[in-house]
């Protein structure tokens, strides 16, 4: 039986309360302007900006993989995304670009991923926890990897 596996990322729950997409803007300021646009000639409303999408599946599926061949991970995580991009907000292909620490919404954090000069995806900074870790704020659950931190 050939099981499809699961999207690296899903969609965020719009209903839930403080729940913020930056929505508008792009059609809404160019319907009664003047000079006559593409977009108000053809009727396309559809946005520049993608919104709505967490990757929260795809940070964890990474940092599942730290030891293993960058190839293949990459290979599989392509195939399991609508576009590679959110791949490289966490995985630095060269020792400049590599951060220990990456912030992928208000109070949730990952830890950032490089792939070393033997072509395998490591931490960045193997050494850094959630119990070293401070809150910016008392209001907002705070998570690191996944794990809970600052609610002492």
């Amino acid at each position: 039986m050939n099981k499809e596996k699961s999207k690296l990322f899903r969609k965020v729950n719009t209903t839930a309360y403080n729940v913020h997409h930056n929505f508008g803007g792009d059609f809404k300021n160019t319907r009664n302007s003047k000079k006559e646009t593409l977009e108000q000639t053809k009727g396309k409303m559809f946005g520049k900006k993608e919104r709505g999408l967490d990757y929260t599946p795809l940070y964890r599926f990474l940092l599942s993989k730290v030891g293993a061949n960058w190839n293949e991970v990459f290979s599989e995580a392509k195939s399991r995304l609508d576009k590679p991009d959110p791949i490289f907000e966490i995985v630095a292909l060269n020792e400049s670009e590599k951060k220990d620490l990456i912030r992928t919404g208000e109070s949730s954090y990952f830890s950032g991923l490089y792939v070393d000069d033997d072509n395998l995806l490591q931490l960045s900074n193997p050494n850094l926890n959630a119990k070293d870790m401070e809150p910016y704020c008392n209001c907002c659950t705070h998570t690191f990897n996944g794990k809970l931190f600052g609610t002492g």
